[in-house]
């Protein structure tokens, strides 16, 4: 069956391409004058899924269920809005400091290919020292039971989630997860964007992050304008009620 390259495919292409030519106009002497341009293809792969505040406590049950090596998967993702292959499945003990409680994710090792490190909060420095105990500093600090690597976990991961009300959430829901829960916890952007490995403001954006603090400021703000605009000009909006499955509208004397 022919399959036709994903729009993000073409993206992704056109890029090395352009960096290529960039390459090019460098060389002594350049082997091209100019790069062209290429046109970039729109992309509708925005992350949309999340885990809401009242579905955590159930899915960590479940993960915890499956073992501890799930358990502390999630939360790690869950916490610093780390990507699956970067700071879960391929993290080692020698880059656990529980004298420090931090974790260092070495350079070239995430896909920016930036090192990073993080102070571990207290649910995830639980986690992480009862998963690396016994353990040799090149040992992988997830693993399951046997000592295997964690590799495919999804039906794992979509049993938990199914079992949890949360069905169909992606692991990768949780990087969004993660930076939309630090964001309302009023950490900066630029805070978030180094615990997460973001590069640019521009990718970080994709995944929709909303703080829900600035929402409801934005909505306060409409409200009183609303106000002012009645009191300077002596009129009355008025108040919408429903009654007997009808709309009505009532005057607020």
């Amino acid at each position: 069956m022919l399959r036709y390259p994903t729009d993000a495919s073409i993206n992704r292409e056109l890029s090395l391409l352009r960096a290529a030519y960039r390459l090019a106009t460098r060389c002594t002497p350049p082997k091209v004058m100019r790069v062209p341009y290429f046109p970039i293809v729109r992309e509708d792969n925005v992350r949309t899924g999340f885990l809401r505040d009242d579905q955590y406590l159930r899915l960590a049950e479940e993960c915890g269920n499956v073992g501890l090596w799930l358990r502390g998967l999630f939360e790690v993702a869950a916490s610093y809005a780390w990507r699956k292959s970067e700071g879960a499945v391929n993290l080692r003990v020698k880059q656990i400091d529980l004298k420090n409680r931090t974790i260092d994710l070495n350079p070239g090792e995430t896909k920016n290919r930036e090192g990073r490190v993080v102070k571990m909060t207290e649910r995830v420095y639980q986690l992480v020292a009862a998963s690396i105990d016994g353990k040799a500093p090149d040992d992988l600090v997830f693993t399951r039971p046997d000592g295997s690597a964690p590799g495919d976990f999804r039906r794992a991961w979509a049993t938990a989630c199914e079992r949890a009300g949360c069905a169909g959430l992606l692991f990768h829901d949780l990087r969004r997860t993660g930076a939309r829960n630090m964001r309302r916890l009023g950490i900066p952007e630029n805070v978030i964007m180094r615990i997460g490995g973001w590069k640019t403001a521009s990718m970080f954006r994709r995944y929709n992050i909303v703080d829900e603090a600035d929402l409801a400021d934005a909505s306060r703000r409409i409200d009183n304008r609303q106000k002012e605009l009645e009191s300077d000009f002596g009129q009355n909006l008025g108040k919408v009620s429903t009654e007997n499955g009808a709309r009505q509208f009532d005057r607020i004397q």
